[in-house]
């Protein structure tokens, strides 16, 4: 009674000794639970629970502890890099005064302008994966530079040289000379789960060392269903801001690995980007390392997908080139001249049903297994041609890039 008396006089103190309650009450809950993971008595069906109860633990700590986020983002350190690129376009007067007419009247002077320069200057983000001084980043972020400057966290910058540029997958690898240079541990994308926390570091619009947070909002988006369909990618997509500026730099998981590479974003939508799975980034980067080109297989064909809906309009429709057959698969509706696909017989129209004996339905199927397969080496390609079912042996050719 006296007790209840008490705070009746002074609400105030009964409001800070209710909340200490709850806070005491919630760590103690937070250090059983971690006591009972480290003695290994959790279940293993329990074990979805550790990360959650972590974050519970991280949250409620001292602030100075800081959080997932803060211990991702100080295991990176200052691998994250800011990348400044310059390059020179020539410009020329016009060239009509190099005709006789015009010196007749204006002189030699005007026979031979000058060329005009006009300096260019970029921005992106990359990090370094090597001790060699290698680092990674996009190529569209050091495309044609003349001149590439690398940042440090810590303030340091160096000369890069472009070791290698693969415009396919957008990937370029620049090397730089130095000491005690920080590197970001790479992680494993093929272990990443849609719904995982996934931290975007980099420089966007001029902001240096800039994170941000969202989740992995899908897997294995397609570079065609992101508006860039020249390109041979398959994507992470993410919530996480991405922003002009942020291409080129990590996308980490909670551990603070690296599992992406801050690629795009559509300009039509809002907190969507996408990222290069670090997975596919390693492959590329170990051949660029070495100054060598990275070769990309290619049949030379342009595809749609083809459904039994879709063939059934198409054919109902008394304008219709050709008749479809009323089936799954991908059509073929150009093959382009002197290529792999034309010395191996695919037609147009033709509709591919397999490749290696794996059912195809989609477009992205098709390119997937050619970019995975060998330069010379023969595919199996079954097709529907008309009413008749045809096996072709195409031989994928080296796609030339310009």
């Amino acid at each position: 009674m006296q007790f209840s008396r008490f705070f009746s006089f002074q609400p105030w103190l009964f409001a800070v000794f209710t909340r200490a309650i709850v806070a005491t009450t919630a760590q103690a809950i937070a250090f059983i639970l971690l006591v009972i993971v480290a003695l290994g008595n959790i279940a293993p069906a329990q074990a979805d629970l550790i990360p959650a109860n972590l974050l519970l633990a991280q949250a409620i700590a001292p602030a100075s502890n800081g959080s997932f986020v803060t211990a991702a983002v100080n295991k990176v350190g200052g691998a994250v890099v800011r990348i400044d690129t310059e390059r020179t376009i020539t410009q020329r007067t016009n060239p009509g005064f190099n005709d006789p007419f015009f010196r007749q009247f204006f002189g030699d002077n005007f026979s031979s302008p000058n060329p005009q320069g006009e300096r260019l200057q970029g921005q992106g983000s990359g990090f370094i994966f090597d001790e060699a001084g290698f680092v990674l980043t996009n190529a569209h972020v050091v495309a044609q530079a003349d001149r590439v400057t690398v940042i440090l966290k810590d303030g340091r910058n160096f000369e890069g040289k472009v070791q290698g540029v693969d415009s396919v997958t957008d990937l370029a690898v620049v090397k730089i000379n130095g000491n005690n240079l920080p590197i970001a541990s790479l992680g494993d994308s093929e272990q990443v789960q849609v719904g995982d926390w996934a931290i975007a570091v980099g420089n966007p619009l001029g902001l240096d060392n800039t994170v941000t947070l969202g989740i992995i909002s899908t897997l294995h988006r397609s570079s065609a269903q992101v508006g860039i369909p020249d390109k041979r990618l398959e994507f992470i997509q993410t919530d996480a801001a991405i922003n002009p500026g942020n291409s080129g730099g990590p996308l980490l998981n909670q551990q603070g690995e690296v599992i992406g590479i801050n690629t795009a974003i559509r300009a039509d939508a809002m907190g969507i980007g996408f990222a290069i799975p670090i997975n596919r980034a390693k492959e590329i980067a170990q051949v660029l390392s070495t100054g060598q080109k990275v070769s990309h297989p290619y049949l030379g064909i342009e595809l749609a997908n083809l459904t039994p809906t879709i063939a059934r309009q198409n054919n109902q429709d008394p304008n219709a080139v050709f008749m479809l057959p009323e089936i799954n698969g991908v059509l073929v509706i150009r093959v382009r001249p002197d290529t792999p696909a034309a010395d191996g017989g695919l037609r147009r129209g033709d509709v591919i049903t397999e490749i290696e004996n794996q059912a195809i339905t989609t477009a992205e199927q098709i390119q997937n297994t050619v970019e995975k397969s060998r330069i010379g080496q023969a595919l199996t390609i079954k097709v529907r041609r008309g009413e008749q079912n045809t096996t072709l042996s195409v031989r994928p050719g080296e796609m030339k890039i310009q």
